[in-house]
């Protein structure tokens, strides 16, 4: 008989808040603390908010114009490289005590964890295991946890979202029969891991509103409408999930692409974001060539201000493969000048390498000029090595410099907000 795994999902509570609320000396639980970049104005999202204030009617994610004007709070700048730093330590708390390949970290605050071989190497039961992580880790660096225990991923992760909750110690339990005894008629739907308010509507219209009613729906009707994705609706209905921790580590996604956006600070004209294009596609030249893969395709997404015109954008299969700046940015301007709206004010752009390989594939026509090739590869390897020597920002062009451009400023963030504060 297959033995039985256990797994815990473990959640840094209020994770930015409360590194935040650490670093000033406050108690997590009890400050009430926002964090958000003020300089943005009030339309800025809050990145997290304090349990405290959540507590008083405060909703994550909100932007400072909704938080009520009566209540006091501290406002903390974000400053993403602590938050990693803190990630990193939490890691590394994990480490002390287990193996790598029994993690998997899902975010930056929540991580699953493979606890089965260490209930009886530290002779504990589960839940008595994962409160010792958390107790650890709120000793080592005073940020609070929450975590789920399941016998499966899905379960454990449920345990955290919903169980948790209404636990005294914040760990939720959950095997099948406890999932099918405590949760089936749980309500929202939307309240459950991997079922979002689409997925959702569609029960609705069949008169599904809970897990039991999935569980007990024809399993033709869910296929009919839903496909092969029916499988994982069915399975999870009753608690079940076939994927293991040994599943994830050995998984290799199919598909290779490197792409990245940006939301434009305010409104641009054409010729402003065009130049802002053009530094995120020189920058994604440079990323193809860190990586030492090139491009055969080529993708891009524009968006525009508010509802002033429905998204734009396309792709292009290319004649040759590389990683290049000459050839690659050439065709990606092309591909925006063809597909952008001049009049419209533009807010967010996009753009996509595809079809990747190695670049010993590389390829080009019978008239390229190969010394030319090899020239252009030193230039912008030695810009790599520079930049990561000294930083993005020590070797940039004349065009970084120009009047809306972006891209010196945004080397100074992590995923789009302040890395120091």
């Amino acid at each position: 008989m297959k033995e039985q795994r256990v797994y815990a999902c473990i959640d840094m509570k209020s994770f930015f808040a409360s590194v935040e609320c650490a670093e000033r000396g406050l108690n997590p639980m009890e400050a009430q603390l926002i964090v958000a970049d003020e300089t943005r104005g009030e339309g800025t999202i809050c990145l997290a908010v304090s349990p405290k204030l959540k507590a008083l009617g405060v909703k994550n994610r909100c932007r400072m114009f909704e938080v009520p004007k009566n209540l006091e709070f501290i406002v903390a700048k974000p400053r993403m490289q602590k938050y990693i730093d803190y990630a990193a330590e939490i890691y590394g708390i994990y480490l002390d005590f287990m193996h790598k390949n029994d993690i998997y970290v899902y975010s930056i605050d929540e991580s699953f964890l493979d606890i089965t071989d260490y209930l009886s190497i530290y002779k504990k039961t589960p839940k008595e295991f994962v409160r010792f992580l958390i107790e650890e880790i709120a000793r080592r660096t005073h940020i609070p946890a929450t975590a789920g225990v399941g016998t499966n991923l899905y379960l454990a992760k449920i345990a955290l979202d919903i169980t948790a909750k209404h636990s005294p110690d914040r760990i939720g339990y959950l095997d099948e029969q406890l999932f099918q005894e405590t949760l089936w008629d749980h309500r929202p739907l939307t309240d459950f891991w991997g079922i979002a308010k689409g997925i959702a509507a569609r029960l609705d219209k069949k008169g599904v509103y809970t897990m039991r009613g999935i569980a007990q729906l024809p399993e033709e009707t869910l296929y009919k409408e839903f496909g092969v994705n029916a499988e994982l609706l069915i399975d999870h209905a009753w608690g079940r999930e076939s994927c293991t921790m040994e599943d994830i580590k050995n998984y290799k996604t199919k598909s290779r692409s490197v792409s990245h956006s940006q939301v434009l600070f305010s409104d641009y004209p054409f010729d402003k974001a065009r130049l802002v294009f053009e530094e995120m596609a020189r920058t994604g030249c440079l990323e193809l060539m860190r990586r030492k893969v090139i491009a055969g395709r080529i993708s891009l997404f524009v968006g525009y201000s508010k509802d002033a015109h429905a998204p734009t954008g396309g792709s292009r299969k290319l004649p040759f493969s590389s990683n290049l700046p000459k050839k690659l940015v050439p065709a990606l301007m092309a591909l925006f000048d063809e597909t952008t709206q001049r009049n419209v004010p533009i807010r967010r752009l996009g753009v996509g390498f595809e079809n990747l390989s190695d670049e010993s594939c590389e390829g080009y026509d019978l008239f390229t000029n190969w010394e030319e090739v090899e020239k252009e590869k030193r230039v912008n390897r030695a810009a790599l090595e520079i930049q990561k020597k000294f930083g993005k920002n020590a070797l940039i062009t004349a065009a970084d410099l120009q009047e809306g451009a972006t891209l010196i400023e945004r080397n100074k963030l992590i995923g789009g907000h302040n890395a120091d504060g």
